[in-house]
């Protein structure tokens, strides 16, 4: 019996020990600045969150991130496309999508954080569904980076210059890249 109690005692010793020494590695790493975020549902804002990893960029990515998680960061990244296999993979609608960005931007201005908007679903992102998204979302940008495929009708380059929003075309998603890692330094306090 006494020999059952000391090892119970070493096991429960053991497992406390791994699990403080565990506590203080996660606790020690700061968290993400950078909040990455779809809206309209589209794969875009996955690939967007690949390329950060690619370059080493720490972001926190919630496909369906909600207005009570922004005050954690400093920049949201929304990657904007629409999607309707995406919006019932979510089990949401249109309009429910709708209310989640104006959610999303109404939190983001109330908090002053930095929103970087980026379309790279290029000409096969446009139309009736992603453009309902595109005009919730673009007006309010800090920041916009797009493919040059998506422009064709230069609603982008259009917006920027009416609300003075910085513009940045690339012709391949890989090149967003570099730009999504040159406006992260330039944005967030070291």
């Amino acid at each position: 019996m006494k020999k059952i109690k000391k090892v119970l005692f070493l096991t429960v010793l053991v497992f406390l020990t791994i699990n403080i020494a565990f506590s203080f590695c996660f606790a020690s790493e700061e968290p993400a600045e950078v909040l990455i975020t779809s809206v309209g549902q589209s794969p875009d804002a996955r690939m967007v969150n690949v390329l950060a990893t690619k370059y080493k960029l720490k972001v926190d990515y919630q496909q369906l991130a909600q207005p009570d998680i922004i005050k954690n960061y400093k920049i949201v990244v929304i990657v904007v496309g629409g999607s309707s296999k995406g919006l019932g993979a979510a089990g949401i609608d249109k309009e429910e999508e709708l209310a989640r960005a104006t959610a999303l931007i109404k939190e983001i201005k109330i908090r002053n954080i930095k929103l970087l908007v980026m379309h790279i679903g290029g000409e096969a992102r446009r139309g009736v569904l992603s453009d309902s998204f595109i005009n919730e979302v673009v007006p309010y940008a800090n920041h916009l980076i797009i493919i040059e495929a998506g422009n064709k009708d230069n609603y982008f380059t259009n917006v920027s210059k009416e609300k003075e929003i910085p513009l940045e075309v690339v012709g391949k998603i890989l090149e967003t890249g570099n730009l999504l890692q040159k406006y992260f330094q330039n944005n967030l306090e070291k």
